[in-house]
């Protein structure tokens, strides 16, 4: 079981990049950013762009990866986000993972001008900018016609660092985002069922948890792909038992033990922000980070 944490965008980086160094101190697998252009309570407080925050923490760290969870076409065209994908992928020196999903209908839904997508339309978008976005990552020229995304030849020279390309962890619960996920993620991403998380069980998101498994299970064999050869990466705080694993180290082995049993490979949690969703002890977070790993493993 790997370890990873979230960090907000949200603090300008004469202080920002002093919590991704500590994340890398402290041990974390992984540290990931939202790729948003704000967040439900953040809104009306800072929040900067996801991209040039990783590029400017890569450069303040030299192993933990580094990534997105997740980006999604929201506000995104496979075609920019590639290019400055390489890039960052290079600056890294190979060290970035592409959390990708559908989207949602939040604030960046309609940003740019246009009326929110429907479930279905986002899902539309979403098989259409997953396998162009491989495409672009791997081949040196692209060109492709499709109902929502263009590419005229494309380039892309000297492409990801990370051969093929770099690995994405896809984001879905769905038939068709699971299909998206066995056929071309080397991760699985979920939050839980957004169902139970104002009046569920912890143990009914387990359940959930275990049933979303055997679907993905089920989209890898109908791609022929190998389920093992995916990751699966838990987002915690969205769970019933919200900061509850958090609490204590005791509190966090035992719902990370509950997890693994589900098959999970990667939890990450939440840079402690005060008074916010994540208001968590910093002492008990860099607790779980340096003893918990040891008690997984």
């Amino acid at each position: 079981m790997r370890l990873s944490t979230v960090i907000l965008p949200i603090h300008r980086w004469a202080e920002g990049q002093k919590i991704w160094r500590r994340a890398e101190d402290l041990g974390f697998h992984a540290a990931y950013t939202y790729d948003h252009l704000s967040w439900r309570s953040f809104r009306d407080g800072p929040w900067f762009g996801a991209i040039p925050t990783l590029t400017a923490a890569a450069s303040v760290t030299q192993s933990m990866r580094l990534g997105t969870l997740v980006t999604s076409p929201n506000f995104r065209h496979p075609v920019t986000l590639a290019k400055e994908l390489i890039s960052l992928d290079d600056i890294s020196g190979g060290r970035i993972t592409l959390g990708i999903g559908a989207g949602g209908s939040g604030f960046d839904a309609t940003a740019l001008g246009q009326e929110a997508w429907t479930p279905r339309e986002r899902a539309d978008r979403f098989g259409e900018f997953v396998p162009l976005l491989d495409r672009l990552l791997t081949e040196d020229a692209v060109t492709h016609e499709g109902t929502h995304y263009s590419a005229v030849e494309a380039r892309n020279i000297p492409g990801c660092v990370q051969r093929p390309r770099l690995p994405f962890a896809v984001a879905a619960t769905g038939p068709r985002g699971l299909r998206l996920a066995a056929r071309h993620g080397q991760a699985w991403v979920t939050t839980g069922d957004p169902k139970l998380y104002e009046e569920g069980t912890p143990e009914q998101s387990v359940q959930a948890l275990r049933e979303q498994g055997k679907r993905l299970e089920a989209a890898c064999e109908e791609t022929g792909r190998d389920a093992s050869e995916l990751d699966r990466i838990l987002l915690t705080g969205f769970t019933p038992d919200r900061n509850t694993p958090l609490e204590s180290v005791d509190a966090f082995v035992d719902f990370a033990g509950r997890h693994a049993e589900l098959g999970f490979t990667e939890i990450a949690i939440h840079a402690p922000i005060p008074d916010s969703d994540f208001d968590t002890d910093p002492a008990v977070y860099e607790r779980i980070a340096t003893e918990a790993p040891a008690q997984l493993a």
